[in-house]
């Protein structure tokens, strides 16, 4: 693993993580229903940890010499409250597999720090998923 490989992995976290900022937002201002409070109040919660990432990786790439994307991934569309909870949880099983391969390639590439901060990250992208999809058990169809 070389340092442009990794700035460029780190860069696609990123562009992942400006994304789940950009979905969440969206996500709390078209809940709609009898839960419409509490959806919007988990949605918007959520906002802070993801920033806090973006922010993470951003300031590894620029320490690594490199530039931070300014462009997000494309947000899931959805268009139901239960859509939104399952592109909540698509994302983030998706982040917590790929920070797992980030942090083994930190750990290819020397950078112990990297890879016990990525294991956080993925600690707090299991538990956003596990809540998505606790919400999803009962909910209507």
């Amino acid at each position: 693993m070389t340092k442009d490989e990794l700035i460029e992995r780190l860069n696609e976290d990123l562009a992942a993580e400006l994304a789940a900022v950009t979905q969440y937002l969206t996500y709390a201002a078209k809940a709609t229903g009898p839960y419409r409070p509490q959806l919007a109040q988990f949605f918007q919660a959520e906002i802070v940890d993801e920033q806090a990432h973006a922010l993470f990786l951003a300031n590894k790439v620029v320490a690594l010499g490199g530039e931070p994307t300014t462009v997000a991934r494309p947000v899931p569309p959805a268009h139901s409250n239960r859509e939104m909870l399952e592109a909540v949880v698509m994302v983030e099983r998706r982040a917590v597999e790929d920070y797992k391969q980030r942090a083994r390639e930190a750990e290819e590439f020397g950078d112990k720090g990297l890879a016990v901060q990525l294991e956080d990250m993925i600690r707090d992208e299991s538990t956003h998923a596990e809540e998505s999809e606790r919400m999803l058990r009962d909910w209507p169809l």
